[in-house]
């Protein structure tokens, strides 16, 4: 009994200790101020957010009437961002959006740092999905990469027709691949220069592409075939209104990677590609790419691409395997950058901050895909949707979901009309999906 009381004694000085504060363990901490510059507009009220690179921490915090957002955090390397849709008159909207280079916190001393924002006009045209990252085969055991494909929306309920569409992505091919394009104080060489540049070659429509409102676009990227003959796990590309993307008089001519599309899909549904490097297969990352939507605007997609004056080097110099060509940002009509999961603390970002000031994180290897958000104000005041809208979403994958709850496809099937959300902003915009919307 004695020995017991002396325990609940030693137990109650603890406990008084502990709720008093003494011989806690301090923590020190710094401020972190991020001003958001680089337009006249209002930049009050605005979210940013403060991502610990190292722990993968995420802060928010909204700006005052300087553009100031303050942050009390521990020491460390940091990356800030800042996004935001504004409406206009009619049906103009406009995205905002920032992005910081790396920010290096130091113990109790207030760090400063600025993100330049840009202004984007929204388009009615986005990509609705992205799947790269390949399945598993029957085995369980061996990775199969080749049934790409990317699904374009009208986000609109007018039609919407484009000429001279293109599709290309940014270099490196992977996130988290060295990326020399940085410069010392942590910006991308090419920021404010008004371009993207991309990578290998480009695919472009041969004729006018018009999308139906409230419609979609698929386009094979690998493998136009059905896929599930021999990879249960895979798609199904057989379809008559699917496009693809087959050229072989390009060279880019690799069977494995683009066997003879399936004899139900038209020629007419064939994309050409314009290669200015050197490769025989459009490489396309299966595990972070950053791809591009964009129109060439006076000049055809193949003499845009054959143009030297237009050439530009990843990371330097001169080997044509590295070269690029640079698409003039407002030809951009949508963009954007994955992240592997994999590499968590390696990746960086290829896209400036007006053409896609985010990220989404993506698991390969699984069948996931990359799926757009819907925008839950905008779809549930469609009157037509009355009745028509499935809740309670559950294909997200682990914390990674679609935060207005609705399920697209299931409410799609059920007559109604979505509308996505398009804030320029991948981290805002999407999700990863347990698998393609091509699969049932």
């Amino acid at each position: 009994m004695k020995k017991y009381s002396i325990w609940l004694l030693a137990i109650g000085i603890w406990l008084l200790t502990a709720c008093s504060g003494q011989d806690a363990p301090s923590v020190d901490t710094s401020e972190v101020r991020i001003l958001l510059t680089g337009i006249n507009d209002d930049l009050s009220g605005l979210d940013v957010q403060l991502r610990n690179i190292s722990t993968g921490s995420i802060f928010v915090e909204t700006t005052d009437k300087q553009g100031i957002a303050s942050f009390i955090v521990t020491p460390g390397l940091y990356e800030a961002s800042a996004s935001q849709t504004r409406y206009g008159t009619g049906n103009e909207y406009y995205s905002y959006n920032g992005t910081s280079g790396q920010i290096t916190v130091l113990k109790e001393q207030q760090t400063t740092a600025s993100i330049s924002m840009k202004r984007a006009v929204i388009s009615r045209l986005v990509i609705k999905e992205l799947y790269c990252g390949g399945c598993m085969a029957d085995d369980g055991i061996t990775p199969f990469y080749y049934d790409k494909c990317v699904i374009l929306y009208n986000n609109s309920a007018e039609a919407a027709s484009y000429d001279n569409l293109c599709i290309g992505i940014a270099a490196p091919a992977n996130a988290q691949a060295t990326n020399n394009n940085y410069t010392a104080d942590g910006s991308l060489n090419y920021e404010g220069e008004g371009f993207t540049p991309l990578w290998n070659g480009i695919w472009y429509f041969p004729a006018t592409l018009t999308i139906k409102p409230y419609s979609q676009v698929v386009i094979n990227i690998h493998g136009a075939i059905n896929n599930t003959l021999s990879y249960s796990n895979s798609i199904n590309y057989a379809n008559a209104d699917y496009y693809c993307m087959f050229d072989p008089e390009s060279g880019y001519n690799n069977q494995r990677y683009c066997p003879t599309p399936s004899e139900v899909i038209p020629t007419s549904h064939y994309l050409k590609a314009a290669v200015y490097a050197q490769g025989n297969a459009w490489p396309l990352s299966n595990s972070s790419p950053a791809i591009v939507l964009f129109q060439t605007k006076g000049v055809a997609p193949a003499d845009f691409s054959a143009n030297t004056a237009n050439y530009w080097y990843d990371g330097g110099g001169s080997n044509a395997v590295k070269r690029c060509v640079k698409v003039p940002n407002d030809w951009i009509i949508d963009a954007i950058e994955v992240f592997s999961s994999d590499y968590a603390t390696q990746c960086v970002k290829r896209l400036t901050a007006d053409i896609d000031a985010g990220y989404v994180w993506m698991t390969n290897k699984k069948g996931h895909a990359i799926y757009r958000n819907v925008d839950r104000q905008a779809t549930e005041s469609l009157t037509e949707n009355d009745g028509r809208l499935v809740y309670n979403y559950s294909l997200g994958v682990d914390d990674s979901t679609d935060p207005s709850g609705i399920d697209a496809e299931a409410s799609i099937s059920n007559g109604a009309h979505i509308i996505y959300q398009n804030t320029n902003n991948a981290t805002n915009d999407f999700h990863e999906r347990q698998l393609c919307s091509l699969r049932k």
